[in-house]
């Protein structure tokens, strides 16, 4: 019986390079607003959690004085440590292990990003806790991921769909939900701002080598969607979809 960590780090290996070239994950203005936040505090020791093919990394560490690229997957490490040397970012450095239980001293970063990763995580109260541990008084936390909406009906068919697409999924997280959880941590100065993210279905199932099987049942799942859910997700013919992302920010008390 596999537990959810090898889950995660076997559905990765296989895949990273797509990652890596994904469209979805290598561009957006949140990947700019992330490196205009950094920019502001040059000397700063930025954390990348669940860093994937490093996209955050790499728009960030020309600003920042040392980025940390963290992730589960080794597959995922070994081609950002590689990417990183060809594009002559010498200031960042891998490290593997799970946010739930983070290998640094209190106190190592100024700041800590994560984008398109904490859907993974299993408990999200405890990666709170880690990231209160490590960051430095002041220290600034920015989230960016796929948001569930308030709906039960459609957070179900998302949860439903994201999961059988990736079996390592396990939560769409509300902004509500992040927000309630880094206050119960003690965060301050919480912001948070969303946007709709199109999703294209045949390159999204792609990406992820989503088993035939799998495909189908999603496929029958947005054929017998209630007008509501396809209307919210504006599915198309061709299934693709759009999807709630957020960006939630917090500070640490100094």
């Amino acid at each position: 019986m596999r537990k959810q960590t090898q889950v995660v780090s076997e559905q990765y290996a296989p895949v990273a390079s797509a990652y890596l070239t994904s469209t979805v994950h290598a561009e957006g203005q949140d990947l700019q607003d992330l490196a205009a936040f950094v920019k502001v505090q040059p000397e700063a020791r930025v954390l990348d959690l669940g860093c994937g093919a490093g996209h955050v990394s790499f728009a960030v560490a020309p600003f920042a004085a040392s980025v940390t690229s963290y992730d589960l997957s080794k597959g995922m490490l070994a081609l950002v440590q590689h990417t990183a040397h060809e594009r002559g970012l010498g200031n960042i450095q891998i490290q593997q292990g799970y946010v739930e239980d983070l290998p640094f001293p209190a106190e190592s970063f100024d700041i800590v990003l994560t984008r398109y990763s904490a859907h993974h995580w299993v408990c999200i109260q405890t990666a709170a806790e880690q990231i209160m541990r490590v960051l430095k008084p002041g220290g600034k936390l920015v989230v960016i991921d796929v948001v569930a909406p308030k709906n039960a009906l459609l957070t179900t068919y998302m949860q439903s769909i994201e999961l059988l697409r990736d079996t390592s999924h396990v939560r769409n997280r509300s902004v509500p939900d992040w927000e309630a959880v880094l206050k119960c941590e003690g965060f301050q100065d919480l912001a948070s701002r969303e946007w709709r993210l199109p999703l294209n279905f045949a390159t999204w199932v792609e990406r992820m080598k989503t088993p035939a099987e799998h495909v189908v049942a999603i496929e029958s799942l947005l054929k017998d969607a209630p007008a509501e859910v396809l209307e919210y997700f504006q599915v198309q013919e061709d299934n693709s979809f759009t999807v709630d992302t957020a960006w939630v920010e917090a500070v640490k008390p100094a």
